[in-house]
């Protein structure tokens, strides 16, 4: 395994500095292609009357000797690869750090849409319940799920429904506050937290987003209708941890889904109407 691994890094190195071992390889064939010549015109173990042999005929001792300097050839050739496999090995602390930080980054967003990932939303929740907001503001978390968007990918296959996915998230960025933090949790599930708003602005924000998706989707050979169902809950009255929040956003978006179309709901507004022991659970 290890020679195989071995031999996989010396072709790498050669197909990654095609110049450089074309140039090796010359110099090294050049310097063989002497040595042949050179025995060929002089007996160059003529000094020494045992070995010698008749002119222009190479004998066994300088057969040897070609040979070796040939094993020498191909030793410096795969020596130099072997170095600039090493050498690439080592890689620039600078060049380390930008690809560390574009893994980062990676980890942090979703590869389809560009947004932030679940994992971005929740440590944005958690450091917002670590401040009180001011007054009677209150830090805001929606949760959006797309309706009719299975009906695409079920249609129109997945391809379709990643462009209209796509579409879907430009017009939600189109109306998200510079402030704002909009993620993509999965599937056709989104979640937006604004934070130090007061329940009229939440009201505005909620209802932007149903806006955004009045008009049908344009895919490249179609149009679909999507709506939007969207919960919200409030910190601190309607949750007081994050776990909490996420959790009664959510009730309030499935109660959204119940309603014909798109629709707005908070929490607080059927919290009376959950099951007792619900409620208390939430």
């Amino acid at each position: 395994m290890a020679r195989k691994s071995s031999s996989a890094a010396f072709l790498s190195s050669i197909a990654a500095h095609p110049w450089a071992s074309l140039r090796d390889a010359a110099v090294l064939s050049a310097v063989m292609a002497f040595c042949v010549l050179l025995t060929r015109r002089y007996d160059i173990f003529a000094f020494i009357t045992s070995l010698a042999d008749a002119p222009h005929r190479i004998s066994p001792a300088e057969a040897t000797l070609l040979g070796c300097i040939g094993v020498s050839c191909v030793w410096i050739f795969i020596s130099r690869r072997m170095v600039a496999v090493e050498r690439d090995a080592v890689m620039d602390p600078d060049q380390l750090a930008g690809q560390l930080r574009e893994l980062r980054e990676l980890a942090m967003q979703d590869p389809l849409t560009s947004l932030p990932n679940r994992r971005v939303l929740i440590s944005a929740i958690e450091t917002a319940t670590m401040s009180v907001p001011i007054g009677a503001r209150a830090h805001v978390l929606f949760l959006l799920d797309l309706n009719g968007f299975k009906r695409v990918n079920d249609s129109h296959g997945h391809a379709v429904g990643d462009q209209a996915l796509q579409a879907v998230v430009e017009r939600f960025r189109r109306v998200t506050r510079a402030d704002d933090i909009l993620a993509r949790l999965g599937g056709d599930e989104f979640a937006l937290l604004a934070r130090n708003i007061d329940v009229a602005t939440a009201q505005a924000i909620g209802t932007r987003f149903i806006n955004a998706l009045e008009r049908e989707i344009r895919t490249d050979e179609s149009t679909h209708k999507i709506g939007v169902a969207v919960g919200a809950a409030l910190f601190p009255s309607d949750a007081n941890t994050a776990e909490k929040l996420l959790r009664h956003a959510d009730i309030a978006m499935y109660r959204a889904k119940l309603e014909e179309g798109s629709a707005l709901v908070f929490f607080h507004s059927i919290a009376e109407q959950l099951p007792a022991a619900h409620r208390a659970s939430a």
